[in-house]
């Protein structure tokens, strides 16, 4: 063989090696790539996935809360058995409710605020009488609402029953339940964490949390918790535990006063002076307030002095809601909720025709109107203009009244032997 021929063969070697090389290098990028392919074909699947599983749940839960309208709109878009079924099913429930439109059958019962300690509220020097009397422990509220939800009762607020028309008349539009439930109000008065009760087994105020869920501070032996420690809360935590026993996510209604402030935070520029500590406290309390309005909550006058509005005069309310209107509504927001202090009506039971007083609240965009009466689990009168709705007292005199056999009124919605604490006792 020439030196020509040797070269040539080597030449030839030498190609035929990166030739393969070559082949194998684009095998081994094709398969890569083909992994690749597969690999961004499966992840882009899985949060198609997640968003799908994520809108099953959100329309489980709107349905456990009896909007089986929002509840079908999430799933209206999915395509899925699952979510086909889930529609079916929704569909048969909402079609089994039963409406309830008669505003005198609608049951509204309260509370003041929950007792932490006790020992602490029960020995109090000067208003261990008026605790006993007016408050229920934490222990008791929370007897209270497992017997509530074991009756089937659910909670709803006005803004559930009643709405106004294109001619700013009332409506009652009601609820619709599965048969059995039954649709309940429930409100706490003087959600103010007032300053004589500071120190005597109170909550101190309401916050907002990390995680944005409201929470009570408590002061205990000089050391600041943060945690459960009144009805609002509790309240969350039980419906988050226990959806059905919220309509539509419904919570409670809140009434406050002003003259101690609202929520706990020092806000009243006439009693407090317009100045930056107050100024603080009222931005405070604004976040509070709009978190309990996100999470179902709503909010009542309960004027700003706690006044008498059977015994006082157009003046004196007129004065009174002003005040009310310049420092507390500008931290919660309007409301057309009015809760009588002391349960104190500006009528008996006959309507409010030519009632001046009535008159001058209407001006001032109040349209729902709650006094106290434990004679009736029910009672309510309802117009185009107005809606006047009864409570029911749950504390320690309606208590001691039902254990001595002097009215039963509670026995529809708990059995107070079961609910009553004895540290009331000792």
């Amino acid at each position: 063989m020439t030196k020509v021929q040797k070269w040539l063969v080597a030449l030839l070697v030498v190609v035929a090696i990166l030739a393969l090389g070559f082949s194998f290098n684009l095998f081994v990028n094709n398969k890569t790539k083909s992994k690749k392919q597969e690999t961004v074909a499966t992840t882009s699947t899985v949060p198609a996935k997640k968003r799908a599983n994520k809108k099953l749940e959100q329309a489980k839960l709107l349905a456990q809360h009896y909007n089986y309208d929002g509840a079908i709109k999430v799933l209206e878009d999915e395509d899925t058995k699952s979510a086909d079924k889930l529609k079916t099913t929704f569909e048969k429930e909402k079609g089994q409710l039963v409406a309830w439109q008669d505003p005198e059958e609608i049951s509204h019962v309260f509370v003041h605020s929950l007792i932490v300690d006790p020992q602490k509220a029960f020995n109090d020097k000067e208003q261990a009488q008026g605790y006993k009397d007016y408050m229920i422990t934490i222990t008791e509220f929370k007897r209270t609402i497992q017997q509530l939800y074991d009756n089937d009762y659910v909670l709803v607020s006005f803004e559930d029953l009643v709405e106004e028309n294109s001619d700013g008349k009332l409506q009652f539009k009601g609820v619709r339940l599965p048969e059995g439930k039954k649709p309940l109000i429930f409100s706490q008065d003087d959600v103010n964490y007032y300053e004589y009760m500071k120190g005597a087994g109170f909550a101190d105020k309401l916050v907002v949390d990390k995680e944005g869920k409201v929470k009570n501070t408590y002061e205990d032996n000089g050391q600041e918790k943060t945690g459960d420690y009144d009805m609002v809360p509790i309240l969350d935590e039980f419906v988050e535990e226990h959806p059905d026993f919220s309509y539509h996510g419904s919570k409670g209604i809140l009434a406050l006063t002003g003259y101690n402030g609202a929520l706990g935070y020092r806000t009243s520029k006439s009693e407090y002076g317009n100045n930056e500590k107050t100024n603080q406290e009222i931005e405070k309390a604004k976040q509070v307030a709009n978190r309990l309005k996100d999470t179902g909550w709503t909010f009542a006058s309960h004027t700003w002095g706690h006044i008498n509005m059977a015994e006082n005069g157009k003046e004196q309310i007129a004065k009174d809601t002003q005040r009310w209107k310049d420092e507390v509504a500008p931290i919660i927001g309007d409301t057309d909720v009015l809760i009588y202090p002391h349960g104190a009506d500006i009528s008996d039971f006959h309507p409010y025709d030519e009632n001046p007083k009535y008159d001058y609240l209407k001006q001032q965009g109040f349209r729902i109107f709650c006094n106290v009466d434990a004679s009736v689990p029910s009672w309510g009168q309802f117009n185009s203009n107005y809606y006047r709705n009864a409570r029911i007292n749950l504390d320690g005199i309606r208590f001691k009244s039902e254990l001595d056999g002097k009215n039963d009124v509670l026995e529809d919605f708990m059995n107070v032997k079961d609910v009553y604490d004895h540290k009331r006792d000792q």
